[in-house]
């Protein structure tokens, strides 16, 4: 008898067991199908005869410099890419996490609206945002006509077509993303731990920085890898807000694709910047050191 509820007991726990395969089976093809094969194929693409083409065909033939190639043409919309991110990544997390903040402790009974008017932007295009921002930062607009009246700007400058546009667009299009991982990353702290450091004679900033930044920092983290990955391979931005001088490698990716049709090329530069950013990220990671997230 025991060794039959045995046996009971463990044909259930298989069947459990089985249960969980199953319901991870759909994003398994997912993520099959939409990344891990996408994935190879860009592989396959950077590793194509260069001098191939969409008429004689592409054959993968290991040319490894195509990424050497790549690298050379391409390298200062590579690095403008990394520093305008970093900047609007920056940028984002200053004002998220004072929105957050805001919207965590100080909002009250308006928490949920609050939260509704920070995805609200999602409700439409992403396209259209950015294309908004191009009427805003107009040269006839009312912010360069105040600036101007201001005397802050001379009669022949402007700011679309800048950088400062650029990373205006990617603040904007990105913040949401940083907003809320912050805000549930700082919902969940104990108010009563910011109260205690208040009892201690500590300062509201000593208070900040020793207490609620450290507890919030799995938000930080998340948020800042949700904005920066992102908007390192943002083009809409550049292309709708810059000019030929402030393109980013996601404009020269596109442009090699659809325009020039060299595959080989923009594959390497695919490759190259995937690289990058997941050492980039690898390295954050450890030393944010959070432990959410190790």
């Amino acid at each position: 008898m025991a060794a039959t509820l045995d046996d009971v007991a463990h044909g259930a726990k298989a069947r459990r067991k089985l249960t969980g395969y199953w319901l991870m089976l759909p994003a398994a093809v997912w993520l099959a199908v939409f990344f891990v094969v996408p994935f190879f194929s860009l592989i396959s693409a950077s590793l194509y005869d260069p001098s191939g083409s969409v008429e004689t065909g592409y054959s993968v033939t290991w040319h490894f410099q195509n990424f050497t190639d790549a690298f050379d043409q391409h390298k200062d919309a590579l690095i403008r890419s990394l520093v305008y991110s970093v900047i609007a990544t920056a940028v984002c997390l200053v004002i998220g996490y004072v929105l957050a903040y805001a919207i965590a402790f100080k909002a009250g009974r308006w928490k949920n609206l609050m939260l509704i008017l920070v995805i609200a932007p999602f409700f439409t295009s992403f396209l259209l945002r950015t294309l908004s921002w191009k009427l805003i930062l107009a040269d006839d607009g009312w912010i360069v006509n105040s600036l101007q009246w201001l005397h802050l700007m001379g009669d022949d400058q402007r700011l679309l077509a800048t950088p400062f546009a650029v990373i205006a667009g990617l603040t904007y299009n990105f913040l949401p993303f940083m907003v809320l991982p912050l805000y549930a990353s700082l919902e969940k702290i104990d108010i009563r731990l910011i109260e205690a450091s208040s009892d201690l004679y500590a300062s509201p900033a000593k208070g900040f920085f020793k207490v609620t930044l450290p507890l919030s920092m799995p938000g930080v983290v998340a948020g800042t890898l949700l904005t920066f990955i992102p908007a390192a391979g943002d083009y809409i931005n550049a292309k709708l807000l810059g000019s030929p001088n402030t393109t980013m490698v996601g404009n020269d990716i596109q442009n090699l694709f659809t325009t020039i049709n060299d595959y080989a090329a923009a594959g390497a530069l695919s490759v190259i910047l995937m690289g990058i950013i997941v050492a980039l990220v690898i390295v954050f990671i450890r030393k944010a050191g959070t432990e959410d997230l190790v």
